[in-house]
């Protein structure tokens, strides 16, 4: 599990950066700028959460419990729901796309709550 957290990571990392480029170099001049603003913010949160599930691969090497793993895949899930819909909604300015965006947040709550109650447990 650990090899496959890790691999989402990374290729989550390679889409927010691709994504990033994209948003400032192609999209700069096209789309308004909150609509630009969130492509951005969906990128930013992508990466940050492709370098926690980075961190979730390491952990899970070292210590794989169910709340690890759940991180994991929250962290996986948040980064559909929130970067996936706002990207969707910047590229078609389907303003209802915004609605799924706080679901993708709580999945990120949830994930480093999840994180942190690994800590805090006892090994």
């Amino acid at each position: 599990m650990n090899r496959l957290f890790g691999a989402i990571g990374a290729l989550s990392g390679l889409v927010a950066v691709g994504a990033g480029a994209f948003g400032a170099h192609a999209l700069g001049a096209r789309l308004a700028p909150d609509l630009l603003a969130a492509f951005e913010t969906g990128a930013r949160y992508q990466m940050y959460h492709a370098l926690a599930l980075l961190l979730v691969a390491v952990i899970h090497a070292h210590r794989p419990v169910p709340l690890v793993r759940a991180a994991g895949w929250l962290f996986t899930a948040g980064t559909v729901l929130f970067a996936g819909s706002l990207f969707a909604l910047a590229l078609t300015g389907v303003r209802l796309l915004g609605a799924v965006t706080p679901l993708g947040g709580i999945c990120f709550l949830a994930g480093w709550l999840s994180l942190a109650l690994v800590f805090l447990r006892r090994p």
